[in-house]
């Protein structure tokens, strides 16, 4: 009897590393931005006439501008849900701070963009809010080499009146680098 030789089947493909899932993700996005209107303001007919989660996911498709903080302070939204919002950033030597690391307000604002973006998921037609309180805690420093990280927001009260949220500011590898809270005021949004 001649034993018969198959040739071996190929290797399973390695799933992609969260690294590399987080920068096609953004590769996706960038090019969805380019194709759209760039940094700026909504129209604010557009933005009265839509919800806030239905405003986000315009921004997203490239149908709206997106906040010229983003372009300036190399960050970008790449996720929107319901009381959600996702923002990834690239560190840096351009957010260096005197001292070498990345600076602080860096990260405030990426944790701050998250939060806000988050509790504007949830705003109904004809409802706004702002910030009435930030609070940042930094809890590791985050190495200009690292190549992303992501400030991941979610609503933890959306009333009448107040909203309150959470947000972590995390490395590909789940590392956290610093967290925050925001309060927001809700209100009418007056027409003129």
């Amino acid at each position: 009897m001649t034993a018969t030789l198959h040739p071996a089947a190929p290797a399973p493909a390695e799933p992609p590393s969260q690294l590399e899932a987080w920068l096609a993700a953004e590769a996706a996005q960038r090019a969805l931005l380019e194709r759209g209107p760039g940094p700026g303001v909504a129209p604010r007919e557009v933005a009265l006439g839509l919800d806030g989660h239905t405003l986000m996911q315009r921004m997203l498709a490239g149908e709206l501008p997106f906040a010229a903080i983003a372009h300036t302070l190399d960050f970008m939204l790449v996720e929107v849900g319901p009381g959600r919002a996702v923002f990834q950033g690239t560190p840096g030597p351009k957010l260096l701070n005197p001292m070498g690391g990345i600076h602080g307000g860096w990260y405030a604002t990426l944790l701050d963009s998250a939060l806000g973006c988050a509790v504007h998921t949830r705003m109904p037609v004809g409802r706004a809010y702002t910030t009435a309180e930030l609070s940042v805690n930094l809890v590791r420093a985050v190495p200009p080499t690292l190549p992303r990280v992501r400030a991941i927001g979610e609503v933890l009260h959306c009333g009448r009146q107040l909203a309150t949220a959470e947000a972590k500011l995390v490395g590909p590898d789940g590392t956290l680098y610093a967290h925050g809270t925001t309060t927001c005021l809700v209100f009418e949004m007056p027409s003129k």
